[in-house]
């Protein structure tokens, strides 16, 4: 594990020297921002939350915050275990409010800590039709992941009726690892889904690269609307819904398939002024990448890392293959935390950077990405007191910006402000 001093310094020098600490070879502003990380709601105690389990100690794992778009001014924060926690954005909660328990059906152990609850994602319509979508892996069948559709209780619109519960997709996993777990709605209405490769290393199955597997993929579909033999209807404008193998009438792609080539997206996101979609993605060796990704985008993953060969298969002559837009090295952080664009109000300064981390380093950096001269002309660092095990990213209803931490006082959740001079 790198210790935080040495990975600040090495990036202190590298700025001072001029060089790009990412490995490109364009010129980028890496100066550091004027900001902090805080604490965001430190008064909020989360209900049912025990800081020890059996006389271990227990960590909050907070795994994302979100928001219902629905006016109500509240962000959903659920814990990796399967509980939903909902509460005012504005700080006037002591308490959080349980908005749905789902632990009992919900797989997670600590020595397999990439299952779980892992997304969350309200209907455009929420405030209408009530309906969101949940992504977790489940207890009734080993290393399998289930994408559900859920409502909110008739009776008590300020909870949601966990018996409300239609499977929309289920996802075998050979492996415990990589299971990404985003779940987002696009700007066009429809519910992407981000898988990785199916775990273990090296993607041993090649699932990245098979078009025939979900893994290791964007999933995009619409939940409005049922084809034959499904719970969802594929978009017909998909990128390989009319993939037909030659001579004959068998498909040799799935239709839900949006882009590929991933190990395993950890966080994607929307930029709510643009539309512009995000996907970092976790390295395995070496590098760590984020991607702007478009429709039928094949990313690489395993023929190589992030833009670099990988063996034993590894390309860099494979024109096919589209570059991230951004990288950094295992020296810097070995694991993304992908983010959102700031969009917010409350700090300006920020408008338009894209929010990322690093869990195992625990740096936070905000990138600006010229879109008119594809690339990144700004990487900074946002500077931190002590390192924090960062996990997500989300934004409330008025685009600010937080991230959640692993916390083992129950405290985990943080936003952005000015540093003091």
């Amino acid at each position: 594990m790198i210790k935080l001093k040495t990975v600040t310094l090495l990036a202190a020098l590298a700025v001072s020297l001029g060089w790009s600490v990412s490995g490109w070879a364009q010129k980028v502003d890496e100066s550091p921002l004027a900001l902090k990380p805080v604490k965001a709601f430190p008064e909020v105690e989360f209900t049912g939350w025990d800081h020890e389990d059996n006389g271990k100690v227990n960590p909050l794992r907070p795994i994302l915050l979100t928001n219902a778009g629905d006016a109500s001014g509240r962000i959903f924060v659920p814990t990796q275990q399967g509980t939903i926690h909902s509460f005012p954005a504005d700080g006037s909660a002591k308490k959080t409010s349980v908005f749905m328990d789902l632990s009992s059906k919900v797989q997670y152990i600590d020595k397999e800590n990439e299952e779980g609850f892992l997304g969350l994602a309200f209907s455009p319509n929420y405030k209408e039709d009530g309906e969101f979508y949940a992504y977790y892996t489940t207890k009734d069948e080993a290393h399998t992941s289930v994408v559900s559709r859920f409502r909110r209780n008739p009776n008590h619109p300020e909870i949601a009726d966990p018996s409300s519960e239609q499977e929309i997709l289920r996802i075998p996993q050979p492996f415990w690892n990589h299971n990404g777990g985003t779940i987002c709605f696009g700007p066009d209405g429809y519910l992407y889904i981000a898988l990785g490769d199916g775990g273990a290393g090296n993607d041993p199955l090649n699932h990245a690269q098979n078009l025939q597997t979900l893994l290791g993929s964007i999933l995009r579909i619409d939940v409005t609307k049922k084809d034959q033999g499904l719970a969802y209807a594929i978009p017909k404008d998909n990128p390989f819904v009319n993939l037909i193998a030659p001579g004959g009438k068998q498909a040799i792609a799935r239709g839900e398939i949006f882009a590929y080539g991933m190990r395993n997206p950890w966080r994607m996101s929307f930029d709510r002024k643009t539309g512009d979609f995000w996907v970092a993605d976790v390295g395995q060796n070496v590098w760590e990448e984020i991607n702007i990704v478009t429709k039928g985008g094949n990313y690489g993953w395993n023929l190589r890392e992030s833009k670099h060969p990988f063996a034993p298969n590894g390309t860099s002559s494979d024109k096919t293959l589209i570059d991230p837009i951004w990288e950094y090295h295992h020296d810097l952080g070995k694991s993304i935390t992908g983010g959102n664009v700031y969009r917010g109000k409350k700090l300006p300064e920020l408008q338009g950077y894209y929010l990322y981390a690093d869990y195992v380093s625990g740096l936070i950096w905000a990138l600006k990405y010229d879109a008119a001269k594809k690339q990144v002309v700004e990487n900074r660092s946002i500077p931190i007191d002590q390192k924090l095990p960062i996990i997500s990213f989300g934004e409330d209803e008025d685009g600010e910006v937080y991230f959640t931490a692993v916390d083992p006082v129950g405290n985990g959740i943080y936003r952005f402000d000015r540093a003091t001079k």
